[in-house]
């Protein structure tokens, strides 16, 4: 039975995603932590009227941390992730401060649906800290179904056809040893294949501050986009030009990474890689310029670096705080292959009052030297770097940046109970719902592919919508937008992981 019960759940949680896999969960509902606060505040000002007899002493020690539930996650681990440690001496705000903060760590590392931090004893002047986790289920195999296009509305442009679909398995192994590892075999055919197997294991060493990851990743295509026209991708399909059955873009890649966290906040890995891409003297023809020197075959190293500071109270969807990430790629050492590229991004979040939160994003890229072949010039509207209201464009470039103002409005928090599924972790569907409006501005430079016409100009968008936050770090966004073309629509996104 609690296998039927797990089945159940996930056929719901896929099923909820409209077939877009995710690796998500949600910050609970806050009248839990509020509630634990409570409790810790009251029982701090009780203990600070008996410290007024003994003002030499205006700290606590923390004693002993008891940590429940973890029946996979080291518990070594979650100490690892906590802003205090046994022994630390503070006063009593900074005690309140510290079980806001450890609570969002710990969710923030995205192996748990509920934390609690809460205040289990006091001996003295010596504090005895409770950590209760509900771990998430870690091992995914999920079947795979997923259009090959940029987003939903992309797909939407060529009809919802189901011949423009992947499929196939993709198992995942959170957790894998207990120390938020991950191991991930994924096969995936249909109109793409993709094989990837690969291992990340952050924590590798006692200090647990140096990790490594490995991998090796195998991808073929059908359908190769070739150029750019009026704005968007001109592409080139192996079924309409006779070559029924045939790959026209082949791409390997074997890499390695070092991880370095030296402190909570802040995140380091070294990436190196060896990269092959073949295309068909097909899509030469379209494009000459696919690659440098019309070659059909690129052999070229990689090495890159990412850095990431984090400080918000819940990472797939803030709500007060900021964080960042930058780095920067080398590809290639010879003309074959020659890219500088440094990419920046931030956010910050602050709470207005009576629900009501801003968010500022922005992004930023650059790409030496300018005289790039078409291959290194995807930017704007691939990912999570686009303007909201003009997803079905695209506009290459070398240079290019972009800013999201955000304004929302919590209109409910709630958990949902699950009446036949029964387990201590996953016996509720948390919900928060949002409404928002936006307004979106940005600018990317082509000084090489000159021929569309939203290169090299200020673009600006707008919009309202409603952000569906729920199981599993799933953040559902349904938008309608408009933009400076005077064009509007419904967009619909799904931001997931898996």
């Amino acid at each position: 039975m609690p296998a039927l019960k797990k089945y159940y759940l996930l056929t719901f949680i896929c099923l909820f995603s409209i077939c877009f896999c995710s690796n998500a969960q949600i910050n609970p509902v806050a009248g839990a932590a509020e509630t634990t606060l409570n409790t810790i505040i009251d029982s701090i000002a009780a203990a600070a009227i008996a410290d007024t007899a003994h003002p030499q002493r205006p700290h606590f020690k923390i004693g002993q941390i008891v940590i429940t539930g973890n029946k996979k996650t080291k518990s070594y681990y979650i100490e690892r992730e906590l802003p205090f440690k046994k022994g630390d001496s503070m006063q009593l705000p900074q005690i309140v401060e510290k079980f806001k903060s450890a609570r969002e760590w710990l969710m923030n590392t995205r192996l748990f649906n509920d934390v609690v931090v809460s205040l289990k004893s006091f001996r003295g002047y010596d504090v005895d800290i409770a950590i209760d986790v509900k771990e998430r289920w870690y091992i995914f195999p999920i079947p795979f179904f997923k259009p090959i296009d940029r987003n939903v509305s992309a797909w939407a442009s060529k009809g919802y056809s189901l011949d423009r679909v992947n499929y196939g398995l993709k198992f995942t192994y959170y957790n894998f040893t207990g120390r938020n590892d991950k191991l991930r075999l994924w096969v995936v055919s249909g109109y793409t294949r993709q094989i990837q197997l690969q291992y990340e294991q952050p924590y590798a060493d006692k200090s647990l501050k140096h990790g490594f990851g490995a991998g090796f990743v195998y991808s073929a295509f059908k359908e190769v986009n070739t150029g750019t026209l009026n704005n968007e991708q001109r592409f080139i399909n192996a079924d309409t030009i006779s070559y029924a059955g045939r790959f026209l873009n082949e791409t390997w890649s074997l890499f390695g990474t070092y991880n370095y966290r030296p402190a909570l906040r802040t995140k380091h890995a070294v990436r190196l890689a060896l990269n092959f891409s073949r295309v068909d003297s097909a899509v030469l023809v379209e494009n000459p310029k696919f690659f440098n020197n019309g070659k059909e075959t690129i052999l070229y190293p990689e090495f890159s670096y990412a850095g990431n500071y984090m400080n918000v109270d819940y990472a797939p969807y803030p709500l007060r705080g900021f964080m960042a990430d930058f780095g920067f790629v080398k590809k290639g050492i010879n003309k074959n292959m020659n890219l500088w590229e440094f990419a920046a991004s931030a956010s910050y979040s602050k709470p207005l009052g009576a629900k009501f939160y801003y968010n500022i994003a922005g992004n930023g890229t650059i790409k030496l030297p300018f005289n790039q072949p078409f291959y290194n010039l995807r930017l704007l509207g691939y990912r999570d770097f686009y303007l909201r209201g003009l997803e079905k464009y695209v506009i290459d470039g070398v240079v290019g940046g972009l800013i999201k103002n955000t304004l929302r409005k919590e209109v409910l928090n709630t958990h949902i109970p699950i009446p036949f599924f029964k387990t201590r972790s996953h016996d509720k569907l948390p919900l928060r719902i949002y409404v928002k409006t936006y307004t979106d501005w940005g600018i990317v430079h082509n000084p090489v592919f000159k021929t569309n016409s939203l290169t090299d100009k200020f673009l600006y968008t707008g919009g309202f919508g409603i952000d569906v936050v729920t199981l599993y770090d799933l953040v559902l966004r349904f938008e309608y937008s408009y933009n400076q073309l005077g064009e509007r629509g419904f967009f619909f996104h799904v931001k997931n992981d898996f």
